[in-house]
């Protein structure tokens, strides 16, 4: 027993001292054990024993690979915290503009009024009120395209409004495509659901087509989920050609598809996906980015034929808005209190893009201009363990990109950035100090 933990303190002498640094790769235990003339299993011992310490990774059919590593001459760890400062969560991605509460409460005073609030405590139908119904029509309307409010059912939030769909749509065992990297929840939504998520080749423009059509011939797909704007997590939009095609094809193999576009309203008003396949598009959208995520609706534009079967899946889920977040969402339109956040949010994102290119310029960050969010690939030998780690030794936290990645195996070397819910000087601080991570790993202490 003592015999595996004293090879395992010589291991971790070497992370600690910098003879081995982050992202490098442990023999396989069977060399391991030759090397140093042990039993197997007690080199199995020494490679837990390491991991319960949290000093390495082990990652299925790639390896153990160390994740500490030294920071400055003292031979500080990039994993042991360093110096004192309040955290910064980069992983949560809620914007809140300059005096929203000011502007909400307002609009809240009159609903609790012992006869409005007797009723906005009412329960509410998916199909919400005709009253909620002409207010979503009016936040999801573009140039081309303002969706019919009959079309129109409510859940408590989007992530509800996806999984209505899905299990409206999807039987369990049923394939859904996505794009390569997609939205975790999704992840998770579809492993309670019993669907396979198939992951799907894009480029610059947007989610291809072929990659659809080819995954279609192999095994039918069920749905395909996208988010053609500002794509989470790395920002990208699908340009117009590109929408265009997917709807053809998505017509000519009659495949339905989810649209999310939760994030659309930082853009100025682009058309969606279904106006150009409208009977086969659902679209999902909600009031948790544009306003707040503790009273929030979420939204779904179904085509008419899909009404009844949607509809019957909010109910039997449990995913049904709450009356008085209709409510309030009513009067927030209609006095254009919505309008004005999205407005003191768009701002927001581009202040906020602004920090992030001064602070990792010269890094390779995807997003756009005005988005909330960011991804990073990271500067070589980094991995996203790996520098998830440093930075949260740093009290920083940020999402590993392969909890984006559908595919088995895939780990990019990236991680996304949430901007939107630091303070502005939390969020420089923060980025210039993972900056310095980064830059220090590559052999830059200065910089990139």
């Amino acid at each position: 027993m003592s015999d595996y933990r004293r090879i395992a303190d010589r291991i971790a002498d070497d992370i600690a001292t910098g003879r081995l640094r982050p992202g490098q790769r442990l023999p396989p235990q069977r060399a391991f054990a030759r090397r140093r003339g042990i039993a197997p299993s007690t080199a199995g011992r020494v490679y837990g024993e390491l991991v319960r310490r949290g000093l390495v990774v082990g990652e299925v059919g790639r390896g153990t690979f160390v994740r500490a590593a030294p920071d400055g001459p003292a031979g500080q760890a990039l994993t042991e915290p360093g110096p004192a400062a309040a955290p910064v969560n980069l992983e949560l991605n809620y914007p809140v503009a300059p005096g929203q509460p000011e502007l909400l409460a307002p609009v809240l005073t009159p609903l609790l009024r012992p006869d409005v609030l007797a009723e906005a405590l009412l329960p509410a139908a998916a199909t919400g009120t005709e009253a909620a119904r002409e207010a979503a029509a009016t936040l999801l309307t573009t140039p081309a395209w303002r969706p019919a409010p009959e079309r129109l059912l409510f859940t408590g939030n989007a992530r509800q409004a996806i999984a209505a769909v899905l299990a409206s749509l999807v039987r369990p065992g049923g394939r859904v495509g996505v794009e390569q990297l997609t939205y975790p929840l999704v992840k998770e939504i579809a492993a309670r659901l019993g669907i396979t998520l198939v992951p799907l080749a894009g480029d610059a423009a947007g989610l291809l087509p072929e990659a659809v059509a080819a995954a279609h011939r192999s095994a039918p797909l069920s749905a395909l989920y996208v988010q053609p704007t500002l794509h989470n997590p790395t920002s990208l939009t699908t340009s117009r050609s590109r929408l265009l095609q997917l709807a053809q094809l998505v017509h000519d193999l009659n495949l339905p598809v989810v649209e999310d576009r939760i994030w659309s309203f930082l853009r100025e008003p682009g058309d969606p996906l279904a106006v150009h396949a409208p009977a086969l598009t659902h679209v999902v959208d909600g009031l948790s980015k544009r306003v707040a995520p503790g009273l929030t609706a979420g939204f779904l534009v179904v085509p008419p034929h899909r009404v009844a079967a949607v509809g019957d899946a909010v109910r039997s889920g449990g995913w049904s808005a709450g009356r008085f977040a209709l409510e309030a969402a009513v009067r927030w339109t209609a006095q254009g209190t919505v309008a004005r956040l999205v407005e003191a949010k768009r701002a927001d994102a581009v202040r906020r893009q602004r920090i992030l290119a001064e602070e990792l310029a010269g890094f390779a960050v995807r997003s756009d201009p005005g988005a909330y969010f960011a991804w990073w690939e990271l500067p070589a030998p980094w991995r996203a363990d790996t520098f998830t780690a440093a930075a949260a030794a740093h009290g920083i936290a940020v999402t590993p990109g392969p909890a984006f990645a559908v595919a088995p195996g895939h780990t990019p070397d990236a991680v996304r950035l949430g901007l939107a819910s630091a303070p502005e000087p939390d969020l420089r601080r923060a980025l210039r100090t993972l900056a310095h991570v980064a830059a220090r790993r590559s052999g830059d202490r200065n910089g990139p």
